[in-house]
């Protein structure tokens, strides 16, 4: 059999989605059991003899991986190769900006750009309210968009930062991710839901996930809402680095191996004391410290 390249644009348990590279799409089984590909991977395929299906061999070398750890502990690879994180909360449900951090975290250690995305704008109209939060990340040099996918505010802007990149939508339930994407991508229809009335959260829409071409170039991979994240780290000092703003403090620490949490000479907790950094980001930073040391005691 000949081998093809292709790469995973939906994933359905043990069974893809695949694009080969002469545009085609098909089905596809995996070989073996060891073998888990996600969206965005480049995989060896190879037809299956008087079937439609065709066979996933082998994963190719991932450039980078968008990780959690699941139940168990265990790393779980959500999506691979990545030019960006688009991280979107909203209006309503109330953000949980400790869940965005922890994004934004993960998109820093994989050397990928993150995009801030604050979704269903339209709910403040007329409303003298200010998002502090919002500021805090344009202050660190992230790319900030209020968006409506009701009025289709920031939707030019968004898609002009998406084109020719493979981006993953992500965040809480019921912000509004898909209806994002379905404004990006005019032949997109997936799934909706309104928020919950009886909880105020989002209901799960999306049950797999699936990467979306656009049509000004990229694709667009549009995964599961969650309530809650958190990064697979290998071990608690890999946090300073997920948030940009603590790495670059951290250089002026008066010793090397600076945890950033009690010790002397903190470069750190001076800038939070002088709020060049953000008590919030701050806080938020040590939460991830904490729950990679629970992971790596098996306590989460």
């Amino acid at each position: 059999m000949s081998s093809q390249t292709a790469t995973v644009i939906a994933t359905y348990s043990r069974r893809m989605g695949l694009r080969l590279d002469d545009s085609n799409e098909v089905d596809a089984r995996i070989k073996g059991k060891r073998l888990k590909p996600v969206c965005g991977d480049r995989v060896q395929v190879e037809p299956i003899d008087n079937e439609s299906d065709w066979l996933i061999t082998e994963i190719d070398t991932r450039r980078n991986e968008l990780t959690r750890p699941n139940m168990r502990g265990q790393v779980e690879v959500l999506a691979a190769n990545l030019d960006a994180l688009v991280v979107v909360a909203a209006v309503a449900p109330m953000p949980d900006w400790f869940i965005i951090d922890r994004y934004l975290c993960a998109a820093e250690l994989m050397d990928a750009d993150a995009i801030v995305v604050f979704n269903k704008i339209e709910l403040l109209d007329g409303l003298d309210i200010e998002i502090p939060e919002l500021q805090e990340y344009r202050d660190i040099g992230l790319v900030v968009l209020e968006c409506s996918a009701e009025t289709r505010r920031g939707i030019d802007e968004l898609r002009s930062e998406l084109a020719g990149r493979c981006t993953i939508v992500v965040g809480q339930s019921g912000v509004g991710k898909s209806s994002l994407i379905n404004e990006l991508v005019a032949d997109s229809n997936q799934r909706t839901a309104r928020i919950s009335a009886k909880t105020g959260e989002g209901r799960h829409t999306t049950v797999n996930s699936v990467m979306i071409p656009l049509q000004n170039g990229g694709t667009v991979i549009d995964s599961p809402g969650v309530r809650d994240y958190a990064p697979a780290l290998e071990n608690s000092v890999d946090a300073a680095a997920g948030f940009r703003e603590i790495a670059f403090a951290a250089q002026s620490c008066r010793f090397a191996n600076c945890r950033h949490l009690r010790e002397p000479g903190c470069a750190v907790k001076a800038g939070v004391d002088d709020e060049s950094i953000s008590y919030r980001r701050y806080e938020s930073f040590k939460r991830v410290v904490n729950i990679t040391e629970k992971l790596s005691e098996g306590r989460y």
